[in-house]
């Protein structure tokens, strides 16, 4: 007989059919040795299926002593009617196997009730909890909808490298890849600290404004990278959008979804220095076209997850955000304000709010602005278009004003940014120009500058993390707990 998934059991079994279930006991109620009631759970969704262990089983006494919290099991029943509230449906043992046991003087989880700062020190067993099967669940169903969305619209999904010579941000903040002797290639390499750091200006990612020491290593002069294994200083990626471009300008609308890296020294609710982002580039599109293609992605996949997740994310309302779902529909149902930088300014500065950090013309926006926008003023998602081009990235088309560029984020409550994305620079001259008004040596990127030589067109791209939007889904405040195994300063044990 086929295992049949727990899911399936609760939402289509019918009385009187016979079902094989697995899966790791949540708890266990004896009754005077004649019978037990198990709560099984295999992840498939987020109830438990209860099952009844007639005492008359061979070997029950034995069983029935080795199986605690934790365990697994294998069980033979007869699905029938529950006479329990809450349940339609629960399975009667005909035939038991203990799989594995769980030490119940040992088991991490033997208790109910962990901080999520003890579960991210046990991150293999914290998928076992409530809340982090639920989180699994969601950031799945995220992700089908991610990719629904655009295979719909006829994208094509790009592998974009993950090692790479070129900084996408220019900001310094990359791991180094290399197999040179560090020991032998001049006393190793040194932490790069820069101080005062701008935020991800093109990606809602884990990166935000902060005073930070970076972790980018930076060589020492006398390394010779000609000997490294890639002929040059090579890194993991901090964004796919560069060779994301050189696709759209070839095949079209095209999006990557992948691993990407920063390394910043953060020690936040808000970073990782190893997080997914989704990024898209669309030829032939224009600011206004980036926007509503944003719009209409983020109101699309928080309405497939609520679809799909129900009891996942009432699960979350219920525990961890009361305001959660009453939140998302609020984002799924109205449309996405669109406002200038220098008109969100001058709401802030006349807001009479005070700010941690003081509100000027020129200056990054914090959290604490993003959120006095969305939650206060407008009390529903913003578009905040024409940033100065001082605080963005060389990429980013200059407007004619000469003192913003085509920049758009997207601005949610309680999160804030969740989308950061441009109309890329696609003029020669002009983007050669902001390379080096930005630090930057054109030659390292004559393959980007090529993209413009021939053939160019108008351009424009986002990108989105996927754990800080899962942040806005479940209402978790930590993003180290809406990622299976977080990476962050000093930790990356599993």
């Amino acid at each position: 007989m086929a295992r049949t998934k727990i899911a399936a059991v609760l939402r289509d079994g019918q009385p009187g059919t016979t079902v094989d279930v697995r899966g790791w006991v949540r708890t266990k109620r004896e009754s005077k040795g004649d019978f037990a009631f198990l709560e099984l759970n295999d992840g498939s969704c987020f109830a438990n299926l209860q099952v009844v262990v007639d005492g008359k089983l061979p070997d029950y006494a034995t069983l029935i002593k080795q199986i605690t919290t934790g365990a697994s099991v294998a069980i033979d029943g007869e699905i029938v009617a529950s006479p329990g509230k809450g349940q339609r449906v629960e399975v009667r043992a005909t035939a038991l196997r203990l799989l594995g046991t769980a030490d119940s003087t040992t088991y991490p989880l033997q208790k109910k009730g962990h901080s999520f700062e003890f579960l991210r020190e046990k991150a293999h067993l914290r998928p076992r909890t409530n809340t982090f099967g639920a989180m699994a669940r969601v950031r799945n169903a995220l992700c089908y909808a991610i990719h629904e969305f655009f295979q719909d619209r006829g994208f094509l999904y790009v592998h974009t490298p993950i090692i790479t010579t070129s900084d996408c941000e220019g900001a310094g903040q990359q791991f180094q890849v290399t197999t040179l002797d560090i020991a032998k290639a001049g006393s190793g390499l040194r932490a790069k600290g820069s101080g005062t750091e701008k935020k991800n200006p093109d990606a809602a990612d884990p990166a935000s404004s902060s005073v930070t020491q970076p972790l980018a290593l930076s060589p020492q002069p006398s390394i010779d990278y000609s000997t490294d294994f890639f002929g040059k200083k090579a890194g993991l990626t901090v964004s796919g959008q560069l060779e994301g471009e050189a696709f759209a300008c070839a095949v079209g609308d095209v999006y990557t979804f992948g691993p990407t890296f920063r390394a910043e020294n953060s020690n936040t609710t808000r970073h990782l220095a190893e997080f997914w982002m989704v990024e898209p580039e669309m030829p032939f599109y224009e600011l206004e076209d980036d926007m509503a293609l944003a719009e209409d992605f983020v109101r699309t996949i928080i309405r497939k997850v609520m679809e799909r997740c129900p009891d996942d994310l009432q699960f979350f309302n219920d525990r961890i955000e009361p305001t959660l779902l009453e939140s998302l529909k609020n984002i799924v149902d109205h449309d996405f304000i669109r406002l200038t930088y220098t008109a969100a300014v001058e709401i802030l500065q006349q807001s009479g709010q005070k700010f941690e950090y003081p509100v000027e013309w020129g200056h990054d926006l914090q959290s604490e602005h993003e959120r006095y926008l969305t939650e206060t003023h407008f009390k529903q998602p913003v578009i905040l278009t024409d940033y100065p081009r001082a605080i963005k990235s060389f990429y980013m088309r200059c407007n004619e004003d000469g003192k913003t560029v085509r920049a758009m984020d997207v601005l949610v409550p309680r999160i804030g940014e969740i989308i950061g994305g441009s109309q890329r620079e696609e003029r020669y001259d002009v983007l050669v120009e902001r390379m080096k008004e930005c630090g930057l040596n054109p030659d390292d990127y004559w393959w980007y500058l090529e993209l413009r030589k021939y053939g160019t067109v108008p351009h424009a791209g986002f990108g989105l993390g996927l754990e800080r939007t899962l942040q806005l889904i479940t209402g978790m405040v930590n993003i180290r707990d809406c990622i299976p195994f977080p990476r962050v300063p000093g930790s990356a044990e599993f």
